[in-house]
């Protein structure tokens, strides 16, 4: 099995330090980039200013979550921005593998995610055009909320169909991950796993980051 992916989420980070904050999770596979904008959820984050900043700061791939209405008016500004895979939520387009494809057309990777209350049957016959799935095991939109364990029944689903198939599609997970909980999405398929105050919300980041990549190590 490959080495667990850990993306610390910047929304957790202190933004007055913010090149000493992603510095810091340096040993990170990945930083992850938490995009909304007050209506697809009713918080509101940053945009592709921050997310060319990060880029700027780091050469870890950014892995940048658009929970956004109408994504395909936006991809293009956060691919010019530096992502390195965009990841739109499938409620809030009408053509995710129309969009999926453009995005790949630009030489980046492709995620779909989607709401908990959003069943993934659905979609389970588009995996091909698609690099990664992301399973929100909270409602997006606010960090720190608990984990959802009944959404381990989509990472499962995936997980047998893509390895029956024989896709590389990367399942990442976000939402309530710690200590605690890795453990459990390890053991349900997961490959990648985004954390927030696990992460930032620690002494030392970049020893947490390390933790969890060992109890996701299955």
């Amino acid at each position: 099995m490959a080495t667990p992916i850990i993306a610390p989420s910047i929304l957790s980070a202190d933004f007055s330090k913010l090149g000493d904050e992603v510095r810091a999770v340096s040993n990170a596979d990945w930083i992850h980039v938490d995009i909304m904008d007050g209506h697809f959820v009713p918080n509101l984050s940053f945009g592709p200013g921050i997310t060319a900043t990060v880029d700027k700061i780091t050469d870890q791939p950014l892995d940048v979550h658009l929970m956004i209405e109408n994504p395909e008016k936006w991809v293009d500004q956060y691919i010019d921005a530096g992502a390195d895979c965009i990841i739109f939520h499938v409620e809030a387009t009408d053509d995710h593998v129309g969009l999926a494809d453009h995005i790949r057309s630009k030489g980046v990777r492709a995620g779909f995610s989607l709401r908990p209350g959003t069943p993934i049957e659905p979609y389970l016959g588009d995996l091909a055009h698609f690099d990664e799935v992301l399973i929100m095991s909270v409602e997006p939109g606010f960090g720190g909320q608990s984990f959802m364990p009944e959404q381990l029944e989509k990472v499962r689903t995936l997980r047998g169909l893509i390895d029956d198939n024989g896709l590389d599609t990367v399942i990442e997970i976000d939402g309530g991950i710690s200590e605690q909980t890795i453990a459990l999405a390890a053991e349900a398929g997961c490959d990648a796993y985004v954390a927030g105050s696990a992460v930032y919300g620690q002494d030392d980041p970049a020893a947490a980051v390390d933790a969890l990549r060992r109890l996701a190590t299955r």
